[in-house]
C-alpha cells in the first residue's frame, strides 16, 4: 500500500508517541508527533498536515476529556478542513458524541486495536482529499464564471497564412508541448490557445486563462500559487490559485511579456518543478498543466535587452506559433466580417443585413490596425447604429485615402490615436510609450484593453 500524507498525533504519553510513530510510519508518508498542544497551531501553520490524532487530557489528574474539546474547537478554528480524531483512555460514549458534534471526524479509545486505529486514521485522511477535490473543483467553477462566452463557429479563413497555422495547431494540439503564440494585439491569441485546448486530450478539463499584465506584482504569487489561511491580513480562508485551478486542464498565460523579471523567476521555478507552494505554506502540492502563453511583444530583442529571462523562453516556447496580422490575410477579412454580421444581426434583431460592394472594398483596403478586435467591434457598432439592410462605407470608419484618419470626433478618439501612434512611434515597448505619454504603465496596459489596441 502506497504511504498516504502526513498525520499529527498530540501525546503527552512518550511512549504511546513512540508506539504510534512505528505503528504509522508504514502507513503515512510523515509522521509528525508533539507532546504539548500548545504546538499545534504552530504545526499547523506548515500546511503539510493532512489528519491530526488528537488526545483528550494532558494534565496530570484530570481525566474529563475537556482539554481535549478544548484542543478541537481551536484546531477546527484555525483549519476547520482538517479531520480530528480524539485519542482516550476513557470509553466514555456521551463524551464521544459530543465531540462528533463539536466537529471530531472519530473517535478511538485506549488500548487501542492497530488494525482498527489504521483503519480510522485512514479514512479521515481519505475525507480530508474527498474535500479538497471538491473544494478544487469549486475553485476551478469560481474561476470559470465569467470568462466563457456564447460557443460560437470559430471562422478560420482560407488564406494560406491561416491555412498554415490551422495545420500546426492540429499537429501540436494531440502532444502536451508547452506552446508560445505570438501576433499583434487582436489577431485571436486566445482564440488560438482555446482550439488547441479543445482539440488536445484535455478538452475534458478545464482552461482557465490569466492576463498577465493584469496582475499586480504584490498578488502575483497569491494569484498563481493560492495561500493559504491567515497567510496575510486579507487571507480569511485558504485560497486555491490558477495553477491548482487548471490541473489535468490546460493553463493559459496572455501577455506573459508584461511579466517583470522578478516574477519570471517565480514562474519558471514552478514550470521547472511542476509544483507550487501555497503563499503561507512550505508544502508543495505536484500539478499537472498543459502551457499555452501569448504574447505581442517581441521576446527574443526583450532577452537582448535583458527584460526577458531566456531561459524561461526556452521553457515556454517548445512550439511556436505565430498568427498573422488581419491585414495580411486578404479575403479572410470578408470571411470574418460576414460572420461577425451575422452574429450581431442576430444578437440586435436585424436579421438578413448584408454589406454593399462598397463596403465591402472598403473592408479590404482598410488595414485594421487593431486587427480581428477591431474588425469584430466595427461590425458590432455598424449594425447597431443602421437603420438600413445593405450596411455601407458611411457606417463605418476607415482612411479615406492613404496616410490620412478620418477625422476623430471625441476626446476617446483623440487619446486612442495618440497611445496608437506612439505604441508605433517606440515599436511597441510600453515603458517607453508609458514615459512619453506621462502615464503609469498599468495606466497605459488599462487603456490599451479599453481601446482595443
Amino acid at each position: 500500500m502506497a504511504k498516504q500524507g502526513t498525520i499529527l498525533v498530540v501525546d503527552d504519553n512518550k511512549a504511546v508517541l513512540n508506539a504510534l510513530e512505528m505503528l504509522l510510519a508504514g502507513v503515512f508518508r510523515e509522521v509528525i508527533t508533539i507532546r504539548t498542544p500548545n504546538q499545534i497551531e504552530a504545526t499547523l501553520e506548515s500546511g503539510r498536515v493532512d489528519v491530526v490524532l488528537l488526545d483528550m487530557n494532558f494534565s496530570a489528574g484530570i481525566n474529563t476529556g475537556n482539554e481535549g474539546l478544548y484542543w478541537l474547537s481551536r484546531i477546527k478554528g484555525y483549519a476547520a478542513e482538517i479531520p480530528v480524531v480524539l485519542f482516550t483512555a476513557y470509553a466514555d460514549i456521551d463524551l464521544a458524541v459530543r465531540a462528533v458534534k463539536e466537529g471530531a471526524t472519530d473517535f478511538v479509545v485506549k488500548p487501542w486495536d492497530n488494525a482498527k486505529l489504521v483503519a480510522t486514521l485512514l479514512a479521515a485522511y481519505r475525507l480530508h482529499e474527498s474535500r479538497r477535490e471538491v473544494k478544487q473543483l469549486k475553485a476551478k467553477e469560481e474561476v470559470l464564471k465569467g470568462q466563457l462566452s456564447p460557443e460560437r463557429t470559430v471562422v478560420w479563413g482560407e488564406s494560406d497564412a491561416m491555412c498554415r497555422v490551422r495545420q500546426l495547431i492540429e499537429k501540436v494540439a494531440v502532444t502536451d508541448a508547452n506552446v508560445l503564440i505570438t501576433g499583434e494585439n487582436g489577431t485571436g491569441k486566445e482564440i488560438v490557445a482555446r482550439e488547441i485546448h479543445a482539440l488536445s486530450g484535455r478538452k475534458g478539463e478545464v482552461m482557465i486563462s490569466v492576463d498577465m499584465g493584469a496582475i499586480t506584482e504584490t498578488l502575483f504569487e497569491s494569484e498563481l500559487f493560492g495561500h493559504v489561511k491567515g497567510a496575510f491580513t486579507d487571507a480569511r480562508e485558504d485560497r486555491v490559485g490558477k495553477f491548482e485551478a487548471a490541473n489535468k486542464g490546460t493553463l493559459f498565460l496572455d501577455e506573459i511579456g508584461n511579466l517583470s523579471y522578478a516574477l519570471q523567476s517565480k514562474l519558471l521555478a514552478t514550470l521547472q518543478s511542476r509544483k507550487v507552494i501555497r503563499v503561507g505554506s512550505n508544502k508543495p502540492v505536484d500539478v499537472n498543466i498543459r502551457l499555452i502563453c501569448a504574447t505581442n511583444s517581441d521576446l527574443p530583442r526583450m532577452v537582448k535587452e535583458g527584460t526577458f529571462r531566456e531561459d524561461l523562453l526556452y521553457r515556454i516556447n517548445t512550439i511556436h506559433v505565430e498568427v498573422p496580422p488581419l491585414r495580411e490575410r486578404g479575403n479572410d477579412i470578408l470571411l470574418l466580417a460576414e460572420a461577425f454580421l451575422r452574429d450581431y444581426g442576430r444578437k440586435y434583431r436585424k436579421p438578413d443585413l448584408s454589406f454593399s460592394s462598397e463596403t465591402r472594398q472598403r473592408l479590404l483596403g482598410y488595414s485594421w490596425p487593431g486587427n480581428v478586435r477591431e474588425l469584430q467591434h466595427t461590425v458590432e457598432k455598424a449594425v447597431i447604429m443602421c437603420d438600413r439592410q445593405v450596411l455601407t462605407p458611411e457606417d463605418f470608419l476607415f482612411k479615406s485615402e492613404p496616410g490620412e484618419i478620418a477625422p476623430l470626433e471625441t476626446l476617446e478618439d483623440m487619446e486612442r490615436e495618440m497611445i496608437r501612434k506612439a505604441l508605433v512611434r517606440h515599436e511597441g515597448n510600453l515603458s517607453a510609450v508609458a514615459s512619453r505619454l506621462g502615464i503609469t504603465r498599468q495606466t497605459l496596459y488599462n487603456k490599451m484593453k479599453k481601446f482595443n489596441l
